[in-house]
């Protein structure tokens, strides 16, 4: 399995809407119970006791009654329907929607999902789905032996959600607070002190790392929206924590700009891993004026018990420390260990999250 390092991009400059949303404004999350049918021999069997029931009740509810005990078909499955709810989405808008099998179906690809009322927490119906069910993936079986890629047992249906009850939800009185999406305090003071350039002094503070309450002055009381809208578009100096991220199935490797490694030398099996930081002196010529400059930077090295010795660039960096182990074949899991102890010991200055 290879290794991928990626550097993520200079944190730089953004806008305010990119960094912050409205407290109590967000999306809702809806989700329902649903029958897919005109699935070819694929849906669940007799033993999922509670498809049969929701056929027979179905059929009930459209004058035909038939016994659930008596129900024999392997065309339907029932499935769980979800799907996002935007804020501020208005009745007749579209949803794409997903689902996904409960019972034991082995694919729902060629299905239709019927008409399934879609619910939020508070057990409101807020809208309805229905519409051809897409599945990515596909399963072929013949004489005992099948071939399968990616999921079939779950699917989208796009578009085929239809809002039904208009959400909009208002605003709160009082200071509307804007809740930071990546939590920062030194992003949030600043973020304060630039709504006050706009608005006016004391009329934003940070509540603490990820909140901060805005006040609007008196010529946006009645109209908190429009405020809200001249706010979007300010460009905050945004600073983030320092922070690795690894996937280990993948191999994959981000790490920040503001990551740093401490001199430090670990050893993992029969692999040796070293990084120090040396000093190099630029002395300038006699009487020329000049002064004596001290840069420090860093060294990184590596060993291999059974491959020798491997001298590896200097560099002082999460990136190029993880290109030189990749070099000599350094599984994820290793790396994964690797970086895992260079956090405990304190040589990476960094918040180190394994996916």
């Amino acid at each position: 399995m290879s290794m991928l390092v990626a550097a993520e991009a200079s944190a730089g400059r953004a806008r305010l809407k990119d960094l912050t949303q409205v407290q109590g404004v967000r999306d809702n999350e809806l989700y329902g119970y649903g029958l897919v049918t005109g699935l070819s021999g694929t849906g669940d069997s007799e033993r999922v006791f509670f498809t049969s029931q929701s056929i027979s009740g179905m059929l009930g509810r459209l004058g035909i009654r038939v016994d659930a005990r008596d129900v024999r078909s392997r065309n339907v499955a029932a499935v769980m329907v979800t799907a996002r709810l935007p804020t501020y989405s208005r009745s007749g808008s579209r949803l794409d929607v997903t689902v996904s099998s409960i019972g034991n179906a082995h694919s729902l690809a060629g299905g239709v999902l019927l008409f399934t009322p879609l619910m939020a927490a508070d057990g409101q119906v807020y809208a309805v789905a229905q519409g051809s069910v897409q599945v990515g993936g596909f399963e072929a079986v013949a004489l005992g032996t099948s071939v399968k890629k990616n999921p079939t047992t779950s699917g989208r249906v796009p578009s085929g959600g239809v809002v039904e009850q208009t959400f909009a939800p208002k605003l709160a009185a009082g200071p509307i607070v804007l809740g930071l999406k990546h939590p920062d305090l030194s992003t949030a003071v600043r973020i304060a002190s630039a709504v006050e350039q706009k608005l006016g002094a004391g009329s934003a503070r940070a509540v603490d790392p990820a909140a901060l309450e805005v006040t609007a002055p008196e010529q946006f009381k009645d109209t908190p929206l429009v405020m809200l809208a001249s706010l979007e578009t300010l460009e905050i100096d945004v600073d983030e924590r320092a922070r690795v991220v690894i996937n280990e199935r993948t191999g994959t490797v981000v790490a920040g700009e503001n990551v740093r490694l401490r001199p430090a030398a670990v050893a993992h099996g029969g692999l040796q891993v070293t990084v120090a930081t040396r000093t190099a002196v630029s002395q300038p010529p006699a009487f020329s004026g000049g002064s004596t400059v001290v840069t420090p930077y860093g060294e990184a090295s590596a060993a291999e018990q059974k491959a020798g010795a491997v001298a590896l660039p200097a560099t002082a960096s999460v990136d190029d420390l993880v290109k030189a182990l990749n070099a000599l074949g350094v599984t994820p899991r290793d790396l994964v260990s690797i970086l895992q102890a260079l956090h405990a010991a304190g040589s990476l200055e960094a918040d180190l999250e394994v996916l």
